[in-house]
């Protein structure tokens, strides 16, 4: 009997324990554990990705600029990769729906941002607020290219970059400047000797390797990741100007010393003639900007871009290149609606192909189109009386954007290659008397036009 007994109470001392625990194990779930926020975890659970530190300083960079009424939009080259191919749901995702970090939360050191510099209001407070919320700012400058023209100004500088970092992510803030062409530029990122170069992977950042030019975008607000910001609207031509972004400033100070040595001509005539070339080119980039066709300064308007930052007043006519790739067969039709009747045609789109418009003022338009070999690139010229074709050769070039005449223009990359080619090493000495069958040091013989052909590749002369 006694045997009996200490084994139930055994089993009830058994019993009664796990009961107990089980009540606190309920108690705990169902009262202590919401008192303490942990009733939370299965809904933040759910919330992936977002107590990363991208994230997070992401999210206080944008409070940051929005406390200071700064309109910072991004312009992360992989983030709007990202929404690019997600537009149409991105457009459609509401404030505070997110449940899943998809865009902010990729492990990276920096997320880069942009700014037009006249619509930040408060630059110098902007700075202490930064710092009371726990980044640390770099800011640099340089001088203001749009100045170097005015010797009075040249030498002002601007900010062109601020990276501030928030833990261990960054947040690059690209500073973009309006150009009197209607479009964006940013500056060259020039560390100087006593910024710590440690500070942020410098060359990883994707702006600042050297000056861009851009499309002023239009922008828009969407929500991303739960955060409210601005965007591109057209996020894939913004993505599409990045890796052709390249901006090369006119040398004003090299122009200056020019005219020093040779006087500029400041005649009726000569201006006369500067004012409508520059109509002219300004048409003619406007007729090729509608028809997608890129076009770059060649021969001697981009020699006076190059040498002297202006229109050379005696050259006569206005010079363009295209890569033959870009023709399209309705050229002739748009230019010639646009108020540029053709004044001749030689070669054929396969070999030297080469238009010429007539402007006002008897100010003509050539467009030279150029056609690329393994090893150098060229353009072609036909001799009206015999059909002699020749080749002009040039070593391979890329194009960068430059500003010309109050315009957003290409030139080639290689400037200085391409203008050695075409006018020799004497290419700072003016020289009123050119041959093009012969005075360029790159021309070479390549051949003649059958008779039978010439109705084709000579017209309208």
């Amino acid at each position: 009997m006694s045997r009996i007994s200490k084994n139930v109470i055994l089993a009830l001392f058994t019993l009664t324990s796990s009961a107990f625990l089980l009540f606190q194990l309920y108690y705990y779930k169902h009262y202590l554990s919401t008192k303490n926020g942990a009733g939370l975890s299965k809904s933040k659970g759910s919330r992936i990705g977002f107590d990363s530190t991208q994230w997070r300083a992401v999210k206080k960079f944008i409070m940051l600029t929005s406390s200071q009424n700064v309109p910072v939009f991004l312009i992360d080259p992989l983030i709007l990769e990202l929404i690019n191919k997600n537009f149409e749901q991105v457009k459609n995702i509401s404030y505070g729906s997110a449940s899943e970090c998809k865009f902010f939360c990729v492990q990276r050191d920096f997320t880069t941002f942009a700014l037009q510099y006249h619509l930040w209001k408060n630059e110098e407070g902007w700075f202490p607020v930064a710092e009371n919320m726990g980044f640390q700012c770099l800011k640099t400058e340089s001088k203001d290219p749009r100045l170097d023209g005015i010797d009075s100004l040249s030498g002002t500088e601007i900010p062109l970059h601020c990276i501030c970092k928030w833990a261990t992510h960054a947040i690059h803030l690209v500073v973009f400047h309006g150009r009197s062409g209607n479009y964006l530029w940013h500056g060259h990122l020039r560390l100087k000797g006593h910024i710590d170069r440690k500070f942020v992977p410098f060359r990883k950042l994707q702006f600042g390797h050297y000056p861009g030019a851009f499309d002023r975008p239009e922008l828009q607000q969407v929500t991303i990741d739960g955060l409210e910001v601005l965007i591109p609207k057209d996020p894939a031509h913004f993505l599409e100007e990045i890796p052709h972004s390249r901006f090369i400033e006119c040398k004003y100070k090299e122009a200056r010393t020019f005219f020093q040595q040779y006087l500029d001509d400041n005649t009726v005539e000569a201006m006369t003639f500067q004012k409508s070339a520059k109509e002219l080119l300004q048409l003619a980039a406007k007729t090729l900007n509608k028809l997608g066709i890129r076009f770059w300064l060649s021969s001697g308007t981009c020699l006076g871009w190059y040498r002297q930052c202006s229109i050379i007043p005696y050259s006569k006519d206005v010079d363009l290149g295209i890569f033959i790739q870009d023709y399209k067969s309705d050229i002739i039709l748009a230019f010639q609606e646009a108020g540029l009747p053709l004044k001749h045609k030689f070669g054929k789109v396969e070999d030297s192909l080469e238009l010429s418009f007539q402007g006002k003022d008897d100010v003509k338009l050539d467009i030279f189109f150029f056609y690329e070999e393994p090893d150098y690139m060229w353009n072609g010229g036909t001799q009206a009386k015999t059909g002699k074709k020749f080749k002009y050769l040039f070593p391979k070039f890329t194009l960068c954007w430059t500003e010309f005449v109050d315009m957003k223009v290409h030139v080639p990359c290689e400037t200085i290659e391409y203008i050695k080619a075409n006018y020799g090493k004497g290419w700072k000495i003016p020289i009123k008397t050119w041959d093009w069958k012969s005075s360029p040091p790159n021309v070479q013989p390549n051949g003649i036009w059958p008779i039978s052909e010439w109705d084709e590749v000579i017209q309208l002369y």
